[in-house]
C-alpha cells in the first residue's frame, strides 16, 4: 500500500524531491503560515499538502485527530518529524535560519522550543473573532500604556540607573504595542493569535492594521533578501565593534559613552530591528524597517517623519499629530507632537540618571521649531527643505543640539555603568 501512494503522490521531478510538509488547512493561521512559507521551501525540494488529506493520515499511520495536533515533516527518506522538531529541521534548510538550527542543539533551547510549541499549537485557532477578544484588548488598549510605566517608577529604588532605564523602555514600547493591537482589533475584529503575539514581541514596528493583515505583502526576490540580511548583520558586528571595540580606548569617559551609544544604535535599531524586519517581509508580512537611511534627509520633517524610528513616529502621527492639528492647527499639533516625544524621552534618560530635567523636552521643542522653520515662507525661500541647503539645516538642526538629548548626567550615570556591566569597559 505504502508503495502505491509513493507512485501517486510523490513528484514528478525526483531528483530535487526532498520532502513533504504537512499542516492544518482548517486552521486560517496554519494555512496563511504555509503560504508564507513555500516561497522558500517549494524551491529547496519540499511540497505543501493539508494533514487532512486521507493518503497523509494513511502514510503517517494516524488518526484524524493525532495527525491535527501537531505540523509534520516527511522526508524523501521516510523519516517524520513533528512540532518544533519540523521547525529545527526546516530551519537548516535555510542560511539566516541556521542560527536557530544550531542554537536547538543545546538541550535548555530545545526544551524551551518545544514547549513553546505546544503552547502555540494548543492556542491556535483560525482568528482572535467573536465580541470576547477583541472587546477585551481594544477596551483595555490604554491600560498597559498607563500601567506599566507607573509600576516600573515603583521599582527605581531597587534597580541600577541602566537596569531602571531599560526596564521603563520595555515597558512604553509593549504599551504602545498592546495600544495599537487593539486599536487595530477594535477596527478589524480580528487576527491570527499567532501574528497578534508576534506583533506583540517580535515586531519592531507599531504599524498593527499592516502586520495582522492576512494578505501576503510584495514578494521579496531571494537576492534582495539576502542583500538585506547581509547588510543588517554588517552593520550589528559594526555596532558591537564600537561598542566592545572602540569605546573602551577613548580618552575621555564622555566620548566613550557617546561612541559606545552610537554602536548600541547600530546594533539594535539598525542592526537586530532591521533583521527583523526582513525575516518577515521574506515571510510576505508588511513589516517595514523603522530606520530608513536617516543621513539622506535632506529635512528636518523628512528625518523625524519618514527616516527615523517610523515606530514611535507613526504612532505620535495617528495619536497626538492628527487630533491637535484638527484644534489647534498644524503649528500647535506639530509643536505637541514633538513635546510627548520629548517628555517620553525624559522617562528614559532624564528619570534613569535623576539630573537635566526638561532637556530633552526642549530639545524636541527644538526639533519642532526646525520643522516650523523650514516650512515658513522664509525657510522655502532659502531652501532650507530640499537640496545641499536643506541636508545642512537638518544636520544643523537634529546634530546640534543632541547635547540636550544625551546629556552628559544620562551618559555618566546610566551609560557608562551599563557598558562596565556588560563588559564593553
Amino acid at each position: 500500500m505504502i508503495s502505491e501512494l509513493t507512485e501517486i503522490t510523490e513528484p514528478p521531478e525526483a531528483a530535487s524531491f526532498r520532502g513533504w510538509i504537512f499542516y492544518d488547512d482548517s486552521c486560517g493561521s496554519c494555512r496563511n503560515l504555509a503560504l508564507w512559507f513555500e516561497n522558500f521551501f517549494a524551491p529547496r525540494g519540499f511540497h505543501f499538502e493539508p494533514l487532512q488529506r486521507e493518503w497523509v493520515r494513511q502514510r503517517l499511520s494516524l488518526t484524524e485527530e493525532q495527525a491535527l495536533e501537531e505540523m509534520r515533516v516527511l522526508t524523501r527518506t521516510g523519516e517524520v518529524f513533528g512540532g518544533a522538531d519540523a521547525v529545527i529541521l526546516l530551519a537548516r534548510q535555510i542560511w539566516w535560519a541556521l542560527p536557530l538550527a544550531w542554537l536547538a542543539r543545546l538541550p535548555p533551547v530545545q526544551a524551551m522550543l518545544h514547549r513553546l510549541y505546544r503552547w502555540v499549537a494548543a492556542h491556535r485557532t483560525c482568528a482572535i473573532k467573536g465580541p470576547a477578544a477583541p472587546s477585551f484588548i481594544s477596551r483595555t488598549r490604554w491600560c498597559a500604556l498607563a500601567i506599566l510605566p507607573l509600576v516600573t517608577l515603583a521599582t527605581k529604588p531597587f534597580l541600577p540607573p541602566w537596569g531602571f532605564m531599560w526596564l521603563m523602555a520595555f515597558a512604553l514600547f509593549l504599551g504602545c504595542k498592546w495600544l495599537t493591537l487593539g486599536t487595530a482589533l477594535r477596527r478589524e475584529g480580528a487576527a491570527s493569535p499567532f501574528r497578534a503575539l508576534a506583533y506583540l514581541l517580535a515586531s519592531p514596528g507599531m504599524e498593527a492594521t499592516r502586520f495582522l493583515s492576512s494578505e501576503l505583502a510584495p514578494r521579496c526576490s531571494r537576492s534582495t533578501t539576502r542583500r538585506n540580511t547581509v547588510t543588517a548583520l554588517i552593520r550589528i558586528l559594526l555596532g558591537s565593534f564600537l561598542l566592545f571595540g572602540v569605546a573602551r580606548h577613548a580618552v575621555e569617559p564622555l566620548l566613550a559613552g557617546w561612541i559606545g551609544m552610537v554602536g548600541m544604535v547600530l546594533l539594535l535599531h539598525f542592526g537586530f530591528f532591521h533583521l527583523l524586519s526582513v525575516g518577515w517581509r521574506a515571510l510576505r508580512v508588511d513589516a517595514p524597517p523603522i530606520m530608513n537611511a536617516p543621513l539622506r534627509s535632506t529635512s528636518v520633517s523628512e528625518f523625524w517623519g519618514q527616516r527615523w524610528n517610523a515606530a514611535f513616529n507613526d504612532l505620535a502621527l495617528r495619536l497626538v499629530f492628527r487630533p491637535a492639528a484638527r484644534r489647534w492647527g498644524m503649528a500647535g499639533g506639530t509643536l505637541l507632537a514633538f513635546l510627548v516625544s520629548g517628555l517620553v524621552h525624559e522617562l528614559v534618560i532624564s528619570l534613569p540618571a535623576a539630573a537635566c530635567y526638561g532637556f530633552p523636552s526642549a530639545y524636541f521643542l527644538g526639533q519642532g521649531i526646525g520643522v516650523l522653520t523650514e516650512r515658513s515662507s522664509a525657510g522655502k525661500r532659502l531652501g532650507l527643505r530640499a537640496g545641499v541647503r536643506g541636508w545642512m539645516f537638518t544636520i544643523f538642526v537634529v546634530a546640534g543640539p543632541a547635547y540636550w538629548l544625551f546629556h552628559p548626567p544620562f551618559v555618566m550615570q546610566v551609560i557608562l555603568p551599563f557598558m562596565q556591566a556588560i563588559g564593553a569597559l
